[in-house]
């Protein structure tokens, strides 16, 4: 049998899977999978539901799938293929602006329904912990007191998951959700159907079988996956080359103030002595101001970069020179995010 070949981590595919308005049974599934509420969903309706001609306008745009469940709580979920700095905050802002935006004029806070912001990352999202899924609320650190139906920030880093298909028939329903969308290509739609029985589940693999059946949806998948690689590799390629750059003009520039700096201690300590102390202290405050200023040029060169990327007013050496590190690494953090906001 052939397989699928339709990668459901692909975030073109994944909105068409479970951001389609006929199809919400494997999104409902999903959700209670992940999120184990007191009370399961039951049912959803897709607030920005799949749309190919969104994918037509701009092939960079955030596919995100948002759902309001019958009691008015929000779901906002979406499948994030690159991590990036600031990813978390990201989804905490978006979380707030989802919260925020239900008020009204003159509304009652009681109304407010509760958010919950779902993050589906390929990669991994903190390297000091192999866990899959952090769920985060406001809790109160002292008497674990939490503020109930407001806002809360699922993660789930599929590049620490490692689940054999051996495990599946033992397996929670999270679990099986994961290995399902990181191996679903890798099977011919018949065992799939046998290895997950569950109607959500034959739902969502017919959903990818017709994204490969179709040309239309096929041909959109394509081109969705070399955006994503194009503009992984521009990002990449860049930061590479600024680094480059930026070191060796630091190496370069080190050196020769190092050797200078050596020169002047020589003197002052004593011609022969001195020459011979100063140069052998000028090559080594060389090496230690050029990997210095090296990592400043590269900071700068990154900046200058991700600002032309992102349309923006490019600024000078000087100007940036003036900036702290720490600042300079804030705008570096800032400029990233909005990239990556754009795709």
């Amino acid at each position: 049998m052939i397989p699928i070949g339709i990668r459901p981590t692909n975030d073109f595919a994944f909105k068409k899977t479970f951001g389609t308005p006929g199809n919400t049974l494997a999104l409902v599934s999903l959700l209670n999978a992940i999120l184990k509420l007191r009370v399961p969903i039951v049912n959803v309706t897709p607030q920005n539901p799949f749309n190919p001609q969104d994918f037509h306008d701009d092939k960079l745009s955030i596919l995100d799938i948002r759902a309001v469940d019958g009691e008015g709580a929000v779901y906002d979920i979406e499948m994030q293929v690159t991590t990036t700095p600031g990813l978390a905050k990201r989804m905490v802002f978006y979380g707030c602006e989802v919260f925020a935006g239900q008020m009204r004029a003159g509304q009652n806070y009681q109304l407010l329904k509760p958010v919950y912001c779902i993050c589906l990352l390929k990669g991994r999202l903190w390297a000091d912990s192999a866990r899959v899924h952090h769920a985060f609320r406001l809790i109160d650190r002292e008497t674990g007191r939490c503020l109930e139906e407001t806002l809360e920030v699922h993660t789930l880093e599929l590049g620490w998951y490692n689940l054999r298909e051996s495990d599946l028939s033992g397996a929670t329903p999270l679990d099986r959700w994961l290995y399902w969308l990181l191996n679903a290509h890798e099977y011919d739609a018949e065992t799939l159907k046998r290895l997950f029985p569950d109607l959500a589940f034959w739902r969502a693999t017919e959903s990818i079988e017709r994204i490969a059946r179709i040309t239309e949806d096929k041909t959109m998948y394509d081109a969705r996956e070399k955006a994503l690689r194009d503009q992984k590799w521009i990002l990449e390629s860049s930061i590479q080359q600024g680094l480059e750059q930026g070191l060796k003009q630091g190496i370069q520039q080190g050196i020769q103030q190092g050797i200078e700096q050596g020169i002047q201690q020589g003197i002052q300590q004593g011609i022969q002595q001195g020459i011979q102390q100063g140069l052998q202290r000028g090559m080594q405050l060389g090496v230690e101001q050029g990997r210095a200023e090296g990592t400043l040029m590269g900071r700068i060169s990154l900046i200058q970069t991700l600002q032309e990327l992102n349309g923006d007013p490019i600024s000078d050496d000087a100007s940036l020179r003036n900036q702290s590190p720490e600042q300079l690494q804030v705008l570096v953090a800032d400029l990233r995010g909005r990239l990556m906001r754009r795709s």
